[in-house]
């Protein structure tokens, strides 16, 4: 594959350049793109684009999920049992909600619209701006009426209902006069604030449905976070009236408000409600409750069980301790009963030191033990039957007899108090027993009691709450900021539109010329045959713009005839060193100029000093002859079916360019294809590659018939000329065929009907490169 020089092969497809360069041919269409489509947005943003304004505002929503700051006290929205949700999102979406803009609407009469008439179109006005104001009596208005109002003076009016054909008669009607019509029953009120001297032509008043602007002005509501954590929302409203966006905004600030009091209210009321319920069946368990306290301490004689308790463990505790002293002292009974029977002189005395506290007893033992005393005393001395030891004895004995006497008594009643002290002890003993029991029942009864009755006391002190938040209806919303209006509109953005203008302005002529290129099945320029066939392309020949045939003129500095001195230079650059006299020139079919080009190429050889001959070989129909004015009565064929024709009777020279010869077709054969395998061709072809420097066969269309074919092994090259806008990409495939199966000698194509400017600039350049390259520049 031969490059360089304006010999280039297959490239793989058209590059960035190529591309920009093939839209480039176009520029016109770009530039009237852009210019329309420019016209168009300003007329559009003059003329029909409504500004569109729009409405901020800030509100601070307390968040229950906030916290409670750093105070520990509650505010009064935040008191009561129940308390309502702040969610941010859930605010948002009732912010957002079609409900809320629905009573938005009603409450600003909304769903009356008002029109004035315009240069191009009706003009909507909001109604303070008017000098009239329509008010519906009632809210069965009948959506989509039109009403026409034209204003007589500044106590009457006409009005008529507008149908689809805007038929109807006006009616006079006064101010503040009520007008009953089947679609509706209002009054029109005269605005004295406004003038009516600018207001000419037919106002149109126009009823829509709720729902329809509910849904409408929620689309162009935007409600969002000022940031992920806090309770800031930003809301944002675009009207192209921005004082009605305005109102529409704290409307909707004012209505969410008392939506969110009227809750919390409801909510309270609700609550009241219930705990007052609550509170009197409290009531009832309370008493119940108390009555079950009072019989079980009755039941259990109990006042206070720890305290009675404690009382039972020490009267038990006491009476085991008396029962103790008894027995004691009943042992000591025991002890003197056992010394008052002792009897004789050897009796001991009795111990009057032990503890018996009756004086009786302790009287007699002291008498007994003195006589004993007396009795021993007088023994020692007086015998036993002494008057006076009898005595003794008998006034011991008596003693003796009362002491035991006394003694029995005192042991009978203390085991009589030890008997009912020990009946005392176990009942106090039964009741330190049952405490535990008695303790958890009422501890049981208590718990019940104190539950209910904390139960009361905070409900009691919810229901104060509730109705204090009832009674300091304070909102949990805060407007940080008031709704304001932008003075500029935001929309719609005139870079933005005029941007978009200038990219469609481009694209549309983009698009037009896209699809021309990609429906186009013609050759437009040397990258379309670079992109097809591997062949390598000659150069290009610019469009012929004269009349005459033979361009390629020494005297010459035409685009045309330059690019022909640059296939010239290609030629001999081409050839390298190698053979290159013989030189076969064909095309796809008919018309793409392959005569044209044969008989420029031979001018141009000539001129540089060459001798040249060009054949017409194309024996169907011929045009060499005819193109250069010259008679094609004896020619080819002529000579090859005479005999005695030689080849110098039917050369004819160029009476315009010295060296340049043309032999013609002669008379048209009826077996032209028979005729192309005649033996004479070689001969003839030899005898001219002897006698002149280059031989330029002009042959039949390759894509049609098989001539070229037969001339193909006797040419040292083959040109093949393709024609812009003219060959179609098809027929490439026809050159790819023929070189990649070799079947002609070193295969060239040459673009021809280019535009000059392209042709020219492109040829030029590339000739003083190749200037340089070449060593031996003398043939160009």
């Amino acid at each position: 594959m031969m490059q360089g020089n304006g010999v280039s092969g297959k490239a793989g497809g058209k590059n960035l350049l190529d591309l920009v360069s093939g839209y480039l041919k176009y520029w016109y269409l770009f530039v009237l793109g852009v210019i329309i489509c420019i016209g168009l947005a300003y007329l559009y943003l003059r003329y029909k684009a409504v500004p569109q304004y729009q409405v901020n505002s800030t509100l601070l929503i307390k968040d229950k999920d906030n916290g409670e700051g750093a105070s520990d006290l509650k505010s009064f929205g935040e008191l009561g049992l129940i308390k309502p949700s702040r969610n941010i999102k859930d605010e948002i979406g009732i912010l957002r909600s079609a409900g809320l803009m629905e009573k938005v609407i009603k409450n600003l009469d909304l769903q009356v619209s008002y029109y004035l008439p315009g240069k191009f179109d009706e003009v909507e006005v909001y109604k303070e701006d008017l000098p009239i104001q329509l008010n519906p009596a009632d809210s069965a208005f009948n959506p989509g009426t039109t009403l026409g109002i034209r204003l007589k003076d500044n106590q009457s009016f006409e009005l008529k209902e507008i149908n689809e054909d805007e038929s109807g008669k006006f009616s006079v009607y006064q101010y503040g006069e009520t007008i009953n019509k089947p679609y509706g029953t209002f009054t029109v009120e005269r605005n004295t604030d406004v003038s009516t001297s600018k207001i000419e032509g037919m106002m149109l008043i126009r009823f829509q449905a709720v729902e329809n602007l509910a849904d409408f002005y929620t689309s162009k509501l935007v409600v969002e976070p000022v940031n992920e954590t806090g309770s800031l929302l930003s809301i944002s409203f675009l009207d192209h009236l921005p004082k009605r966006g305005k109102d529409i905004m704290n409307k909707l600030i004012e209505v969410y408000t008392e939506k969110s009091l009227d809750y919390r209210n409801e909510l309270a009321m609700n609550t009241i409600d219930m705990i007052d319920e609550r509170l009197a069946l409290l009531t009832n368990e309370l008493t119940s409750v108390e009555e079950n306290v009072e019989n079980y301490k009755q039941r259990n004689e109990l006042t206070n069980v720890s305290s009675d308790a404690e009382l039972y463990l020490k009267r038990a505790s006491e009476a085991n301790s008396q029962l103790a002293a008894y027995q004691t002292q009943i042992d000591v009974l025991n002890s003197l009963e056992s010394y008052l029977q002792q009897n004789g002189d050897n009796a001991p005395l009795v111990p009057s030191s032990l503890s018996i506290e009756d004086p009786t007893l302790v009287n007699l033992i002291s008498r007994l033990n003195e006589l004993q005393l007396r009795k021993r005393s007088l023994l020692r001395t007086t015998p036993d039957d002494n008057p006076l030891v009898v005595e003794i004895d008998q006034q011991l004995t008596d003693l003796r007899t009362n002491a035991l006497e006394n003694l029995k008594n005192i042991k009978e009643s203390l085991l009589i108090a030890q008997r009912n002290l020990r009946q005392d002890s176990r009942r106090y003993q039964s009741q330190v027993r049952k405490v535990p029991a008695a303790e958890r029942q009422l501890l049981a009864i208590n718990r019940e009691q104190s539950t209910n009755q904390d139960l009361y006391l905070y409900l009691l002190q919810k229901r104060e709450e509730e109705a204090l938040s009832l009674a300091a209806p304070i909102s949990n919303i805060r407007i940080v900021d008031a709704p304001r209006a932008g003075g500029i509109p935001v929309s719609p953005n005139k870079t933005s539109v005029y941007l978009g203008a200038l990219i469609f302005g481009l694209f549309l002529p983009f698009s037009v010329v896209y699809a021309k290129e990609r429906i186009n099945d013609k050759i437009q320029s040397r990258a379309d045959i670079e992109e097809y066939t591997n062949a390598p392309v000659l150069g290009e020949i610019a469009h012929n713009k004269e009349k005459e045939i033979l361009v390629a003129k020494e005297e010459k500095n035409t685009p045309v005839a330059e690019l022909f001195r640059l296939i010239r230079f290609n030629l001999k650059f081409v050839s390298a060193g190698r053979k290159n006299k013989i030189i076969l020139i064909t095309s796809g079919s008919q018309g793409e100029g392959k005569t044209f080009f044969s008989i420029n190429l031979g001018s141009s050889l000539a001129i540089s000093g060459k001798k040249v001959v060009v054949l017409s070989f194309d024996l169907r129909a011929p045009k060499l002859m005819k193109d250069v004015g010259l008679s094609d009565k004896f020619g080819i064929t002529n000579y090859l079916i005479d005999d005695e024709l030689e080849v110098k009777d039917i050369i004819t020279p160029s009476p315009e360019i010295e060296g340049l010869y043309f032999i013609g077709s002669g008379a048209i054969p009826p077996n032209p294809g028979e005729l192309m395998l005649s033996e004479k061709i070689e001969s003839l072809l030899k005898e001219l590659e002897q006698n002149f420097d280059y031989v330029l066969i002009d042959s039949a269309p390759i894509g049609k018939v098989a001539d070229a074919f037969a001339l193909a092994p006797f040419a040292d090259s083959t040109i093949y000329v393709v024609r812009q806008n003219y060959t179609k990409k098809a027929e490439l495939k026809t050159v790819e065929d023929i070189f990649e199966n070799n079947k002609v000698n070193r295969p060239m194509v040459v673009l021809n009907g280019t535009k000059s400017k392209e042709a020219y600039s492109y040829g030029y350049g590339y000739g003083q490169k190749a200037n340089v390259k070449a060593k031996n520049p003398a043939g160009a």
